[in-house]
């Protein structure tokens, strides 16, 4: 993770194996990957590394930070298991109010988000690792209620000629042909 540069490097997974957690080679080639971060994120993981050099500190001689490159970890170091890591997200939501979704739903919120904000589907499946666009398109990328209405919005605008395109001298009604 460089975030000077704003980027992160994913090279490693944890992964439970034969009921024991393992840092892995990630899943396929396409899943090893650089990540560009939002500011947001940046800000959010400086923090991070700020509480993890704390609790190393808290910890002392029972720091069993081992691996090296997690940026989130328990407070003595170890690795966080993924059950946890799924409790306390649902903490997380409730506490927020908002309805209990997976950690891993998280994935599909940023795919669905980076799509409505003009992402092409090929540089999200990059973002998520994907081997597959189709995975990414049929699987992760939703299209929210409000986004419709506003594409067909646009497309009323579009429909009535409102005078905003330049371009148009006689509204889109004077182009369209029933078939």
């Amino acid at each position: 993770m460089d975030l000077h540069e704003g980027v992160l490097t994913v090279r490693q997974a944890l992964q439970r194996v034969g009921g024991e957690l393992l840092i892995v080679a990630p899943k396929t080639q396409r899943s090893a990957r650089r990540v560009a971060l939002p500011a947001e994120c940046v800000t959010a993981l400086r923090g991070q590394c700020a509480r993890q050099i704390a609790d190393r500190k808290a910890a002392g001689a029972n720091w069993k930070g081992t691996v090296q490159g997690l940026v989130f970890t328990t407070k003595n170091g170890t690795p966080i298991v993924p059950r946890n890591l799924n409790r306390s997200f649902e903490v997380l939501c409730v506490r927020a109010g908002v309805r209990k979704v997976r950690f891993h739903d998280l994935r599909h919120t940023c795919a669905s988000l980076l799509h409505e904000q003009g992402a092409d589907a090929r540089m999200i499946m990059e973002v998520l690792g994907h081997s597959s666009i189709r995975v990414t398109t049929d699987i992760y990328t939703f299209v929210r209620l409000d986004s419709q209405r506003s594409a067909f919005d646009r497309v009323g605008d579009a429909l009535r000629g409102d005078g905003n395109d330049p371009d148009d001298d006689d509204g889109a009604a004077g182009v369209l042909v029933a078939v």
